[in-house]
């Protein structure tokens, strides 16, 4: 069994699907190990570590000749996709929830596609393979170091000889994975961290981490959705939640949002209104920008500040920023889940496995109405 990864490393991608100890875990599992010369270095893993740890450092045309599976950070382009064998199996984000034409070409050509975005996350087995979980977490963490470096003032309560300066106060809007590790770090920054989700479970969660639940007066006690996410809300919901938080906003000097629908258009928290609302040196944080929207009312990916002062920060790629860890979880997920559908030394759909029905997406799939027989 051969698996193959490529040099992802781009403008806005610093991570690698594989590093050197997992090629270590791989090899245990009697997989064998290709890899793009430099494509580690961006999160300071050199060639000569993966030698060491017993991988193969080639070019990309061997690595598409010999790799019975690759592994991604980000999908196949169209052109890299025309140059992979069929049979191959492609693991990673595939953006399978919104880009049906990508999934039928991926079908096409005769690859198997194993969509991450599709796992059952509430599975205990599942556990390890939880891309989305990893690497969340490590954008939340950036994300209040994020705005903690944009934001002119401290975070914590600081008594000089010059006079107190009060703590900075924080909004978390979003309480999943990345929202909890956002409020743990703003916490330990020293500021006075509030959060809101609209999942009722989140209350909890929040409070133990020493945060403030922010009240709205709203009650949308079925806001739990599928897998652990938060489901969408009605028109007339996100209409409400809206105008609460909009006013509830301007009482705070930072916002980070990290509400995320899987594959789907964010949630729009906080509108141009609430933006208004800021006041001058205020910093809104927006980890669900992309080329779908944000959850900031006219955000896009990159920094701007708006006539009233307020900074405003798109940032969707915080976890490459974090390369060396966030790389570390990816390739771990990615492993597992590549081990997970060896079996009998090669890789199989079992039909009767629920990771399988989720998860593969184009090729192998499993035959409908055979789970649990």
């Amino acid at each position: 069994m051969t698996f193959g990864v490529f040099n992802e490393t781009s403008e806005h991608e610093s991570r690698v699907a594989l590093t050197p100890d997992i090629v270590t875990r791989l090899r245990k599992s009697g997989v064998a190990c290709l890899i793009e010369s430099g494509a580690g270095e961006a999160s300071d893993y050199t060639d000569e570590d993966y030698t060491k740890a017993g991988a193969q450092v080639v070019d990309a045309d061997r690595i598409l000749a010999r790799a019975d599976a690759l592994g991604f950070v980000e999908r196949p382009d169209d052109q890299l996709v025309a140059r992979i064998k069929p049979g191959t199996w492609v693991i990673g984000m595939l953006g399978s929830f919104t880009d049906a034409d990508y999934i039928e070409a991926l079908d096409k050509h005769g690859v198997t596609a194993v969509a991450i975005e599709r796992l059952p996350r509430q599975l205990s087995a599942a556990q390890s393979m939880d891309e989305m979980t990893s690497q969340n977490s490590v954008m939340g963490y950036k994300a209040a170091l994020v705005a903690a470096n944009a934001y002119g003032s401290f975070l914590p309560m600081m008594t000089t000889a010059a006079g107190t300066i009060r703590p900075a106060k924080v909004l978390i809007l979003g309480a999943g994975i990345a929202g909890l590790q956002a409020i743990g770090t703003a916490k330990r920054l020293g500021a006075v961290v509030t959060a809101y989700d609209v999942r009722p479970a989140s209350r909890g969660e929040v409070e133990s981490l020493g945060a403030k639940f922010l009240e709205l007066g709203l009650d949308f006690s079925q806001g739990q959705g599928e897998g652990g996410y938060a489901r969408a809300l009605t028109p007339e919901e996100q209409a409400q939640q809206q105008a609460a938080v909009d006013e509830k906003a301007a009482g705070f000097d930072i916002i980070i949002t990290t509400a995320k629908v899987p594959g789907r258009k964010p949630p729009v928290l906080l509108t141009a209104r609430g933006v208004e609302g800021l006041h001058r040196g205020a910093v809104v944080v927006d980890c669900a920008a992309s080329e779908l929207g944000g959850n900031v009312e006219g955000s896009a990916i990159g920094t701007h500040t708006t006539k009233g002062g307020v900074t405003i920060i798109g940032a969707p790629y915080l976890a490459s920023e974090v390369s060396t860890t966030a790389s570390n979880l990816l390739s771990r997920n990615v492993a597992d889940i590549l081990v997970h559908f060896i079996k009998d030394g090669a890789l199989a759909v079992d039909p009767s496995d629920e990771i399988d029905q989720a998860m593969i997406v184009a090729g192998n799939k499993p035959a409908a109405g055979t789970k649990g027989e």
